[in-house]
């Protein structure tokens, strides 16, 4: 069991990623974000960029549907068409743990 340790006022942010192509699971990752600096918007937006470039991906185009997912339901999927460059996967999934 891991047990995330923040001072209080604090929140922990994990943000997990997930390249599929068909049903297989490509790679995943996972950043964490544990400084209270800036609001949620720009802790959310510096851990996309980092997982991106972690998985060596251009950055997609958030698109309304993913603002509407990732309110209702913490998670978006980012289809082929959502990237200007050419990827080699078929979906970019992106899932928060607070």
């Amino acid at each position: 069991m891991e047990i995330n340790a923040c001072r209080k006022g604090e929140v922990l942010l994990k943000l997990y990623g997930r390249l599929s192509k068909g049903p297989r699971t490509l790679k995943q990752i996972h950043v964490e974000k544990d400084d209270n600096e800036g609001t949620f918007h720009d802790r959310l937006e510096e851990s996309l960029i980092e997982i991106c470039r972690e998985l060596d991906i251009p950055v997609p185009m958030w698109l309304k549907k993913n603002t509407s997912e990732f309110a209702m339901y913490r998670r978006t999927s980012f289809e082929k068409d959502q990237f200007i460059e050419s990827v080699n996967f078929d979906k970019f999934e992106i899932k928060l743990e607070i």
